[in-house]
C-alpha cells in the first residue's frame, strides 16, 4: 500500500484515522500516494491557527511579514526539481504547463513580497484621506484597514495545486491573517509537500500555515465570523458554501471563483493572414492545449466575423494538429493528460453535449497518444467545433452555456460587433476576455464594451505582439476574478488583493489622534 500524507494542523503533524483516498497518476494509471482527513480535530485545528498564527503574524510589521514571504520564495526555489516531478506524476503535464503552475506560483509569491516591502514598517494602513466632520477641522474622520481576527480557509481546485495556494496565500500572510489549505484531492500531492518544505523549514510562526488533505466535510462548520474563505471550483459547490450557515448566520466573508465561458473576438476588419488573425489562431490554439486545457482562464468561444469563418478554422486547426498527445516523460509530448478518469469521463460528456449543436472542426479522437495506453492513459486531443453560421451562434444556447473543462473550445461566427458583444455577454459573466485586432480605438472601445462582464480584458494587437503575457496567464498585477457565472469575486490586482483579508473601520478623532495613526 502507498503512503499516506499527513496534514498539518494545530501546529503538528498529524494522519488521518481512515484508509485514505488513493492519488493517480493519470498517464500510468499507478497509484501514488494517499490523502486522508478523517478524525482530525479541526475545530481546535482552528482555534490555534486564530490564536497563535493569527497573532505572531499581526505581531510584524508589513515589511517584516514581506521578508517571510521572500524567505519563503528561496526555499521553494530550492525544490523547484521535487515539484517538477510530482506534477509530471500526479497531473501529467508536460515542463511547460508544469512550470506554469509551479514558477507561476513563486513568482506571485515573490511578488507579493516585493510589494509588502514597499508597505514599509507598519501594522495599520490608512484608506484615504481625513475628513473633516464638522465646520472646524480639529475633529475628523480617517478609515483604516486592519488584519481580520480570523484564519482563511481555501478551498482549492485541482488544476492549480501550486499557483492556487500561493496567489492566494501570499496577500493573506502578507495582511497578517493565518492560513487553512484545503486542495482538491486528485493533485493534492504538489500543495502538500509544498506545505511541508516551507514547514520544516521554519519560515513562519506556528499555526501560520495548515494543510488539510481529503474531505472537506467539517471545514466550513469550524469557521467563526472573523474567518474568511476563498473557494474555487464547481458553480454548484460554491452554491453550497454560500448557503452555509457560516455564511448566512455568521457573515463569514467569502470569496467565490466559479465556472466560466472565456472569450476571443477578432474585431472586424481583419483579413486571413494578417497580423492579427494569426496572433488570434495562435492564442487559441495554445489556450486550448496548454495544461490540457484545465485551466479556468482558457478559451472557450472564439468569435470571428461569418465571412472568416472557414479561414478560421482552417488556420487554428491547422496549429491543432501539430500538437503530439501522451506521456508527459517523452520530450516529444507537448500535451499531457486531464488529472483522472472521472476528468476524462467529464470532458468526453461535454463535449457530446456540445456536439449536439455544434459541428466537428478538428477532432482531437485523431490524435494518436505517445508512449500512453489509451485504455489507461487519461489523455484526450483538442477538438475545435464550430456553430456554422451566425444564426447557429444565435441558436447553439449550449456553446454560450457550457464549460467544457480540458482542450476543447467553438468557433462562432458573428454578423456584425453589436452581435459579437451581445453573444459574448450570453457567457453570464466570465474571467477573461481577449481581444485582437489592428484599430488601437476599436480595441480600446471594445474593451471598455466588454469589461463589466470580465474580470480582465487582454488586448492581443500587432503592437503587442511580442510582449503581452497571454489570454490565460493570470498576473499577479491584474484582477483575477469575474461577475455573474464566474463567482463575483476578485483576487489578485496588486495590493487589491489585501482587501478581502482586512476589516475597514472609520476612526473618528481630533486630529492629533489621527495623525497618531500614521
Amino acid at each position: 500500500m502507498t503512503d499516506k500524507l499527513d496534514n498539518f494542523l494545530g501546529g503538528r503533524w498529524v494522519a488521518g484515522s481512515g484508509a485514505g483516498t488513493a492519488l493517480f497518476d493519470p498517464v500510468l494509471g499507478d497509484e501514488l500516494v494517499r490523502v486522508d482527513a478523517t478524525g482530525l480535530d479541526l475545530r481546535a485545528g482552528f482555534a490555534f491557527a486564530r490564536e497563535h498564527g493569527g497573532a505572531a503574524l499581526r505581531a510584524m510589521t508589513y515589511r517584516q511579514r514581506a521578508a517571510m514571504l521572500a524567505a519563503v520564495v528561496k526555499v521553494l526555489q530550492a525544490q523547484r526539481d521535487d515539484y517538477y516531478a510530482i506534477a509530471t506524476a500526479n497531473s501529467g503535464t508536460v515542463k511547460n504547463d508544469s512550470a506554469v503552475d509551479i514558477d507561476g506560483g513563486i513568482y506571485t509569491l515573490s511578488t507579493y513580497a516585493k510589494l509588502g516591502d514597499s508597505l514599509g514598517d507598519r501594522k495599520v494602513l490608512l484608506d484615504g484621506e481625513a475628513a473633516r466632520l464638522a465646520k472646524d477641522p480639529v475633529f475628523q474622520s480617517q478609515h483604516v484597514l486592519v488584519p481580520s481576527r480570523g484564519l482563511a480557509l481555501f478551498i482549492n481546485a485541482f488544476n492549480f495545486p501550486s499557483w492556487g495556494l500561493w496567489e492566494k496565500a501570499a496577500p493573506a500572510l502578507l495582511s497578517g491573517v493565518p492560513v487553512v489549505i484545503k486542495p482538491a484531492t486528485a493533485t493534492a500531492w504538489l500543495t502538500q509537500r509544498m506545505v511541508k518544505d516551507v514547514v520544516d523549514a521554519g519560515m513562519l510562526p506556528a499555526g501560520a500555515l495548515s494543510v488539510v488533505c481529503g474531505s472537506s466535510a467539517g471545514l466550513m462548520d469550524a469557521l467563526q465570523p472573523f474567518d474568511v474563505v476563498s473557494f474555487t471550483g464547481s458553480a454548484e459547490t460554491a452554491a453550497v458554501i454560500r448557503s452555509h450557515p457560516a455564511v448566512t448566520q455568521r457573515s463569514v466573508r467569502v470569496n467565490i471563483e466559479a465556472d466560466s465561458v472565456n472569450s476571443a473576438l477578432l474585431l472586424p476588419g481583419e483579413v486571413p493572414g494578417s497580423e492579427a488573425f494569426e496572433l488570434l489562431a495562435k492564442e487559441v490554439a495554445r489556450e486550448m492545449t496548454q495544461k490540457s486545457g484545465q485551466k479556468c482562464t482558457a478559451i472557450r468561444r472564439i468569435f470571428v466575423p461569418e465571412a472568416l469563418y472557414a479561414q478560421a478554422a482552417e488556420a487554428i486547426s491547422a496549429r491543432l494538429a501539430k500538437t503530439t498527445v501522451g506521456n508527459p516523460r517523452n520530450e516529444s509530448v507537448r500535451m499531457g493528460a486531464l488529472v483522472s478518469r472521472a476528468q476524462l469521463a467529464a470532458v468526453r460528456e461535454g463535449l457530446a453535449h456540445l456536439q449536439a449543436q455544434a459541428e466537428v472542426l478538428h477532432d482531437g479522437a485523431k490524435h494518436a497518444l505517445v508512449d500512453a495506453e489509451t485504455a489507461v492513459a487519461c489523455c484526450v486531443g483538442p477538438t475545435l467545433l464550430g456553430t456554422r453560421s451566425a444564426a447557429g451562434s444565435d441558436a447553439s444556447d449550449r456553446v454560450h452555456d457550457t464549460e467544457v473543462f480540458g482542450p476543447v473550445a467553438t468557433l462562432v461566427p458573428y454578423r456584425d460587433r453589436a452581435h459579437a458583444l451581445q453573444l459574448i455577454e450570453r457567457g453570464q459573466g466570465s474571467l477573461v476576455a481577449s481581444l485582437y485586432g489592428s484599430d488601437a480605438q476599436a480595441l480600446a472601445d471594445a474593451a471598455i464594451e466588454l469589461a463589466p462582464f470580465h474580470g480582465r480584458v487582454h488586448v492581443i494587437s500587432p503592437e503587442a505582439a511580442a510582449h503581452h503575457t497571454g489570454h490565460g496567464n493570470v498576473m499577479p498585477q491584474s484582477l483575477h476574478g469575474g461577475p455573474g457565472r464566474a463567482g463575483g469575486g476578485e483576487e489578485l490586482g496588486g495590493l487589491r488583493a489585501l482587501n478581502f483579508y482586512h476589516r475597514r473601520a472609520a476612526i473618528q478623532a481630533g486630529t492629533t489622534t489621527l495623525a497618531a495613526l500614521a
